[in-house]
């Protein structure tokens, strides 16, 4: 079931790129949510531009990491409403997030909302590859006491032909990553990425594998910088 789930997380983040590639019409609002402890609920404008209606298929998931991996499990502590969406052309949909559970207690928990376009009902089968898009937001729920923010601690290791960096968070509210960079003990910078590399939640970790050779030269101290909740960090890796 975990391999499964981490599927289902790898899918629906690669179709947020997949949407631009293909020019879907699905336009959604805003791209993360936060709600606070005092709030039961929060909202999602789905917009369609397009000429012809939008059918898609609204689902909410609660967002773990297990082993350096995310996961997905089906959750009722959260509920969009409504499930099922059908969208004019140039109209908009609002879906409400309610929570039915109690607030978080200590920590940040996290959720991803998914969003499937669906065809329509009556649709002609097409010949060929019909392309059908997922979306992905994130939804996270603040608990009463502040949060502070994020702890994190770097690992970078062989594994294989290649090197993985983990991200371990001991802080209480998730670390979203990115524009992230590598500096060995002679100063030279190692670019990973510049856009999201992904997100370490609280009291869990995140591993990735990183687009270097086996033989790169990552010896000395080595060094990260990365764009921690948009704020730019640096910190020393541990490379075991």
């Amino acid at each position: 079931m975990t391999g499964l789930r981490t599927l289902l997380l790898a899918v629906c983040t690669l179709a947020m790129t997949l949407a631009s590639a293909h020019g879907a019409t699905l336009q959604i609002s805003p791209v993360m949510v936060d709600l606070p402890a005092d709030s039961n609920a929060s909202g999602l404008t789905l917009r369609n531009p397009g000429d012809k209606p939008l059918y898609g298929q609204v689902r909410v998931y609660r967002w773990d990491q297990e082993n350096g991996e995310d996961t997905l499990t089906p959750t009722q502590d959260v509920v969009a409403s409504p499930p099922m969406i059908q969208i004019a052309a140039r109209s908009e949909q609002l879906v409400r997030l309610v929570r039915t559970a109690p607030p978080p207690n200590g920590a940040e928990e996290s959720y991803r909302v998914l969003i499937d376009e669906l065809p329509e009902a009556d649709a002609t089968p097409a010949n060929g590859v019909t392309i059908r898009l997922r979306y992905s937001v994130p939804v996270f729920l603040e608990p009463g006491a502040q949060t502070g923010t994020p702890k994190l601690a770097w690992h970078l290791f062989h594994a294989g032909d290649g090197w993985e960096l983990r991200a371990d968070n001991t802080g209480k509210r998730r670390a979203q990553i990115a524009a992230v960079q590598l500096v060995n003990g002679a100063g030279s910078t190692f670019e990973i990425n510049k856009g999201l590399l992904g997100y370490a939640l609280p009291g869990r970790g995140r591993t990735w594998r990183l687009p270097l050779p086996a033989n790169a030269d990552l010896s000395g101290q080595v060094k990260i910088r990365a764009a921690v909740n948009a704020t730019p960090a640096e910190s020393v890796v541990s490379v075991e």
